[in-house]
This record gives structure tokens, C-alpha cells and sequence, in this order.
């Protein structure tokens, strides 16, 4: 039994990995879309209402991507409870650190400390 339910686990994480990806993927093709708008607009010296309604309509796209995007992490916070509930142990998918817990009274925090580059040689 635990090597089915671990089997199907790693069939629930793959396509969640995937989606991960994928949001990701379409969060990046959105904000080249929102910065080439006004950029090729003034390529072609038109006026700023030209255009206007589709930038809103790419800016509220991004912003439902990044809804999405907050909501798949949340799903993948709800699987791995469901993965301790169940009795499985955390696999590791190829990072170097373990997965920290992103979530503190439902809110995303910053997990892992920022190095900041003092100097560049």
C-alpha cells in the first residue's frame, strides 16, 4: 500500500511541478508583453491613449497570473500536509536546500536570507 501511495504522490507532484513551471512560464511571457507595450509605442511616437485599454487588459492578465500563481503555492503547501497526514516522507526534487515552510498566519513570507553582492571585480 505505501508504494502505491507513494507512486501515485509522485504522479500528484510531478503534474504540480508542471504546473509550477508553467505558471511561471506565462507570469515571464506577461511582463515581456506589459513592458514591450509602452516601449513600442514610443518606438512609434503614437500618442498614450493609443493603446491604453489593451495595457490595462495585459496588466489585469498578469495580475490574475499572479493570483494563480499564489493560489498554486498554496496548493502545493495543502499537498504536503496531505503527504504528512498520509504518512509519506519528503522526497527531495533536486534542491539544494529543504524545503522551508513559505507560509506564517497564511501569509507568504521571504524564506531564505538575501545575499547582497558588496563589490564586483
Amino acid at each position: 500500500m505505501p508504494r502505491t501511495r507513494q507512486a501515485v504522490a509522485q504522479k500528484v507532484a510531478d503534474r504540480l511541478y508542471a504546473l509550477e513551471n508553467a505558471i511561471d512560464v506565462a507570469l515571464t511571457r506577461a511582463a515581456e508583453l506589459n513592458a514591450t507595450m509602452p516601449e513600442a509605442r514610443g518606438e512609434a511616437r503614437l500618442p498614450a491613449m493609443i493603446g491604453q485599454d489593451a495595457l490595462n487588459k495585459a496588466a489585469k492578465a498578469f495580475t490574475s497570473l499572479v493570483q494563480a500563481r499564489r493560489r498554486v503555492v498554496e496548493t502545493h503547501q495543502s499537498l504536503d500536509e496531505a503527504r504528512v497526514q498520509i504518512g509519506l516522507r519528503e522526497v527531495d526534487s533536486g534542491d539544494a536546500l529543504p524545503k522551508p515552510d513559505p507560509f506564517t498566519e497564511g501569509r507568504l513570507v521571504e524564506v531564505a536570507p538575501v545575499t547582497r553582492i558588496r563589490a564586483v571585480a
